[in-house]
């Protein structure tokens, strides 16, 4: 990888100023989790009419739980205020199920590195790192796990590899396996949206390798928040009660629900146009090699970028590309055992589509100058 940064002198690419022209100001590349209030109200009122209810069977809550129900193939669907509790009730529940304490995850699965390992502070279960935290958890690493499981869960994709995934057939020899070890599978579908465009294969038919299935409503939906749990009538019945006890029974929960609806209407069908994008902005930066992407190619819309300078380099960059350009280019670094290296996450959302993959490799190219 050709590490030395390039002038826009030797590169023949536009001055900074050209680049301002070209962007609107303060446009994220990084992610799509940048919503307008005023938009966002806009997308609930296109839901209602005067006679939609607030509560009740015809109320957008309801009408959002059977509607991801049947897109995800499960008898029942239930809202929760945030996955990080919709996900530890689903585990808890299959941990009492079986009485079992313990389940295994990835070693950077988000119950783990994201949400203070809640599953114990709160529920007193115990997480079996399965694996290497560098690459995929595969069938022999579950193998290597003795202590008979409650459940194991798979995040898909798995976020802080770069959202890679494993290969279907892969995937689904290691949710048999498991099932016939007596332990419940958990899908961590917080991105399940996105993955999907690479299976190439009907929701259901991907969740219905897993009991229990948990997706998010403010990621690819790019709704307001919120996040539903589906599984089994009778899990449900058991989780709706926890929902309470957790203190998770939001009344009027229906802002967040018109938002998500208007999600699986608006967005759901163009994250095959993201991935699309995000496999042309992969492959613009390896040709280009003025950084690496993994997974090369990206499985889904989500990829991280590779750099070779380190993380204090890379944020202090960032900032002065931001001031130059209007444009964020990133907001956290992934640290790497190298010290002079790093890596940052990008999901390819409406935000990044309005940037062509030619242009990216050219603020690329200007982070490192400002990192040099």
């Amino acid at each position: 990888m050709n590490a030395e940064p390039r002038t826009s002198q030797d590169s023949g690419r536009r001055p900074a100023t050209d680049m301002c022209r070209t962007v609107r100001r303060s446009l994220v590349l990084h992610s799509e989790l940048h919503r307008r209030p005023q938009e966002m109200l806009r997308a609930m009122l296109a839901q209602v009419d005067a006679d939609t209810p607030p509560h009740g069977p015809d109320g957008p809550v309801a009408t959002l739980e059977r509607r991801i129900a049947a897109l995800l193939g499960k008898e029942e669907a239930l809202f929760f205020p945030s996955g990080t509790m919709a996900q530890q009730v689903a585990l808890r529940i299959h941990a009492d199920c079986r009485g079992r304490r313990a389940f295994a995850a990835h070693p950077q699965t988000h119950l783990e590195v994201w949400e203070h390992r809640g599953y114990a502070v709160v529920h007193g279960l115990h997480c079996h790192p399965a694996g290497d935290r560098h690459r995929l958890m595969d069938h022999d690493d579950l193998v290597a796990v003795g202590e008979p499981l409650a459940a194991v869960v798979w995040e898909l994709p798995q976020r802080d590899i770069g959202g890679q995934l494993p290969q279907w057939d892969d995937l689904v020899a290691q949710t048999t396996a498991v099932r016939d070890r007596g332990a419940a599978t958990h899908l961590d579908g917080a991105r399940l949206w996105e993955a999907q465009t690479y299976y190439a294969r009907p929701f259901a038919e991907i969740a219905a390798l897993f009991d229990t299935a948990y997706v998010s409503l403010y990621k690819g939906l790019q709704g307001t928040g919120g996040a539903v749990l589906a599984g089994p009538a009778d899990v449900m019945a058991e989780a709706r009660i926890w929902r309470r006890r957790l203190g998770g029974d939001v009344y009027d929960a229906w802002p967040l629900a018109l938002a998500a609806l208007h999600g699986l209407d608006t967005r759901l069908p163009r994250l095959p146009a993201y991935r699309d994008h995000a496999l042309a902005i992969a492959a613009a930066i390896t040709a280009d090699g003025v950084a690496r992407v993994v997974p090369d190619p990206p499985q889904t819309p989500l990829f991280h970028i590779h750099l070779p300078v380190g993380p204090a380099a890379a944020e202090r960059a960032a900032a002065a590309l931001l001031a130059e350009t209007g444009v964020e280019m990133l907001r956290r670094t992934w640290s790497a055992p190298d010290p002079h290296r790093c890596a940052f996450e990008v999901t390819v959302g409406e935000n990044a589509m309005a940037f062509t993959a030619e242009e990216v490799v050219d603020l690329l190219h200007r982070l490192l100058e400002h990192a040099a």
